[in-house]
């Protein structure tokens, strides 16, 4: 049975549990909301050694082969383009379509959270090397590390062969094992997709934010359907783009229910490797980077989300200059989520409320009850990115071979 079918199906069961059970009851939302986090537990069990083994000898392979630089330069370039892409199409969207106000409430504004660029450069490098390994949701100093040691292999190849076939062959292991994982996830996807769906059922019977999520789903046809196919289709010189979309269903149901890149990011690794045809060199290193990255449905999210807020609070028009701000803000913002994989679109939002000022500081609280179903949103829209993101840099680094449709996993 095709993965994703497997995951539709515990998806289906998930939503009709949330109806069934009586989640009213405190000690069975407890039980739900204990499952879906050790679901997200287990699906995040194998990252790290993945990541560590997998991006060492990705990096060894690149460098020895001269397709490092290459390599690099299209997936900076990628993950800059998807971001601008998508952080554009919200502020187009949401400037063009006026949705309803949200009514203002008295609630008080709580101690705010923040992103800190001094600590989070700072944990780039920690004070020792094995602490890159144990940042659970952190994952660039692992990255960064396991660079740096693929990298240092390439200096004395003949003395580095050990070093380089351990690498290889725990990277094989590690994938193997994260394989097995992901076809069990879907048991607990079961568990993720009903907790959700708790969380998010007071919010849709409200009524308040359908508007909001109606731009979004369009938004998202849009950027599935249309825009990234049509960069594939003239940028890859792909005559049929929308298999990318087909591999793109697991993920994408994943991301949106879970709302964790981290989570996300092995169902994107799979699916790039044994349905587009991925390279595991240039795989290993740019869907780890799209997920830490490229977080433009951060940015498109937080960008609707915003003007939202603003248009809530006044009826007054946008000069250019609060526009440019507020697609400059968003973007920037986006781009150092790294260290947040589920939430982080909602401190983004809260942030760049901050950023402005004028009075709107606690705007975002406007938008707080909606933060569960907005974030997953942005998750998916980054899970998406990183699928196309991660063909378009194999396709023009020459790093993929075709895959039939049959075969797609």
């Amino acid at each position: 049975m095709k993965l994703w079918i497997k995951y539709l199906i515990a998806i289906a069961l998930g939503i009709g549990a949330a109806f069934i059970l009586p989640a009213d009851s405190p000690a069975v939302s407890s039980l739900i909301a204990s499952f879906s986090e050790f679901s997200v537990r287990f699906g995040r069990y194998t990252l790290l050694p993945l990541l560590f083994f997998g991006v060492s000898s990705a990096v060894f392979r690149l460098r020895s082969t001269k397709n490092l630089q290459k390599t690099a330069v299209w997936t900076l370039m990628t993950i800059l383009g998807t971001t601008l892409i998508l952080a554009l199409l919200g502020l187009v969207s949401i400037l063009l379509v006026k949705l309803p106000r949200i009514p203002i409430t008295g609630e008080k504004m709580s101690s705010l959270p923040s992103i800190d660029i001094k600590s989070l450069v700072m944990q780039f490098f920690p004070y020792s090397g094995f602490e890159a390994l144990q940042q659970g949701a952190f994952l660039l100093p692992c990255f960064i590390f396991a660079g740096f040691a693929g990298a240092g292999c390439t200096t004395d190849q003949n003395a580095s062969k050990p070093v380089i076939s351990f690498f290889e062959s725990a990277a094989k292991l590690c994938y193997s094992i994260m394989s097995f994982f992901i076809e069990w996830l879907c048991v607990g996807m079961i568990a993720v997709s009903a907790w959700w769906m708790i969380s998010a059922r007071q919010v849709f019977a409200s009524g308040t934010y359908t508007p909001l999520f109606i731009m979004l789903s369009v938004d998202f046809v849009l950027v599935i359907g249309l825009i990234y196919p049509l960069i594939v289709h003239f940028l890859c010189n792909d005559q049929h783009p929308y298999h990318v979309v087909y591999a793109c269903i697991t993920p994408v149901i994943t991301a949106f229910f879970s709302g964790d890149s981290n989570l996300s990011l092995p169902v994107n690794l799979r699916h790039a490797r044994e349905s587009l045809g991925v390279h595991q060199p240039s795989s290993d290193v740019t869907v780890p980077l799209f997920s830490i990255f490229a977080r433009g449905g951060s940015a498109l999210v937080t960008t609707i989300c915003f003007v939202m807020i603003l248009r809530s609070y006044s009826s007054l028009g946008f000069a250019f200059f609060d526009i440019l701000w507020i697609f400059g803000a968003s973007v920037a913002i986006s781009l150092v989520l790294s260290s947040l994989p589920s939430g982080g679109t909602f401190v983004a939002l809260t942030i760049l409320c901050t950023m402005y000022s004028r009075g709107f500081e606690a705007g975002y609280l406007l938008l707080r009850p909606a933060a569960p179903v907005f974030c997953s949103f942005a998750a998916a829209f980054d899970a998406v990115s990183a699928i196309f993101g991660s063909y378009v840099v194999a396709v023009k680094t020459k790093q993929f071979e075709h895959v039939e449709l049959k075969h797609y996993i």
